[in-house]
């Protein structure tokens, strides 16, 4: 719930903080910052002492973190460093969600439960901007955040009935070695494993177009409504629709590369999201409602091969390893994640400087920035493809 309200937030945020488009996409990275360096961290973490814990200890955390930042943000600094402690936070529902969904599906079907896990936070994106959007057009864009704070205790709470229905822990994959030897050992492997790290620069670059299209969309869509206040809210529940829609991309990637494939998926999908990431910004004019039928077509495509490289990343390592290949995986994923709003937010304050705030052409230049970040994931995925059948055929 707290990952996508600062984006539904921030159009407000901007003109009360009275913040450039550079300085709100910054909080955003700040975000991802955070949850990169947390999700490299609970990977080690759950390979130790087990998914299970760190799932439950790091829900609980990550509630707190999420109702610091909506109580306390009050400026564009104690934002930036508050969302960043909130995506500190964050990762450990994430990395070790996704251990005991390996654990506890079958290969033959663990395309669709990763599909499943994704398209639930999908759904917790779309709830939360809904949420967000309902709150700050009745009273004020704090209590949405407030709002899906509280909802992230939700959460928290039912990580325990959750855990009861997976298989018990097995046991430390650590034990009898000293724990940084036996964590060395592990990522020094998943670094010379070429299969794994294809596929983790394919989805390095497949982050830095969903995380720009996340952070972006609302504002972007409010922007193109106009602005006016009986617009923003509008604006922010149609982001909210997108989000709804790519349910749907998660879980049909993740069935379909159960049948057709993992490279297959990831291929189609990427290329289809990026002819989206170069034409959106030409979209700028277009009706609200078209726009935003394009936007949830964007949001599918973009979202669903992401269930996909988890699943493949899970087919080719080694289960005692696979926690630190996710935390490797997700260094490089949420990097290139948090570094794409910004660098989105510094080309569209460029634009708007050299064509005018309401020229199409800064939209453009800012989602081309976008399409050009994630031009090397087809030749990573077709790399991911070769090395895998490689390693079949032995």
């Amino acid at each position: 719930m707290v990952v996508t309200a600062y984006s539904g937030v921030l159009p407000f945020m901007m003109a009360d903080w009275h913040m450039t488009a550079a300085q709100a996409g910054s909080i955003q990275s700040a975000w991802h910052v955070g949850y990169m360096s947390s999700l490299f961290a609970v990977g080690l973490l759950a390979d130790r002492y087990g998914p299970h814990r760190v799932f439950l200890i790091g829900s609980a955390v990550s509630a707190c973190s999420a109702l610091a930042f909506a109580a306390f943000a009050h400026g564009h600094l104690s934002a930036l460093l508050l969302y960043g402690l909130a995506g500190l936070c964050a990762g450990a529902s994430y990395t070790p969600g996704l251990q005991l969904l390996a654990r506890n599906a079958e290969p033959a079907v663990r395309g669709r439960a990763m599909g499943l896990f994704l398209g639930s936070a999908s759904m917790g994106y779309a709830l939360s901007l809904a949420v967000v959007a309902a709150f700050s057009h009745a009273l004020h864009w704090r209590f949405g955040l407030l709002a899906a704070a509280g909802c992230t205790f939700a959460g928290a709470l039912l990580t325990v009935p959750a855990l009861r229905r997976m298989r018990p822990p097995a046991p430390a994959a650590g034990a009898g070695t000293p724990p940084r030897e036996g964590t060395w050992h592990a990522l020094a492997e998943t670094v010379r494993d070429k299969p794994a790290m294809a596929g983790n620069w394919a989805y390095a670059f497949h982050c830095w177009e969903l995380m720009a299209l996340w952070a972006w969309l609302p504002a972007y869509l409010v922007a193109s409504a106009g602005g006016a206040a009986p617009w923003q809210g509008a604006g922010i529940a149609l982001a909210a629709f997108a989000h709804l829609v790519s349910v749907f991309g998660s879980i049909g990637g993740g069935a379909a590369s159960d049948r057709f494939g993992r490279a297959r998926i990831m291929m189609a999908a990427t290329l289809m999201s990026l002819c989206m990431s170069f034409a959106f910004g030409w979209m700028w004019t277009w009706p609200l409602w078209l726009l935003a039928v394009m936007a949830a077509l964007y949001n599918l495509l973009a979202i669903a091969d992401s269930s996909v490289y988890s699943t493949a990343l899970a087919d080719v390592v080694a289960p005692h390893r696979l926690g630190v290949a996710y935390s490797v995986r997700s260094v490089m994923g949420f990097g290139a994640g948090a570094l794409s709003p910004w660098v989105f937010g510094l080309v569209l304050d460029r634009g708007q400087t050299r064509f005018g705030f309401g020229s199409t052409y800064s939209w453009v230049a800012a989602w081309s920035s976008v399409g050009l970040g994630a031009l090397l994931g087809p030749w990573m995925i077709v790399r991911f493809g070769r090395l895998e059948r490689a390693r079949r055929a032995r």
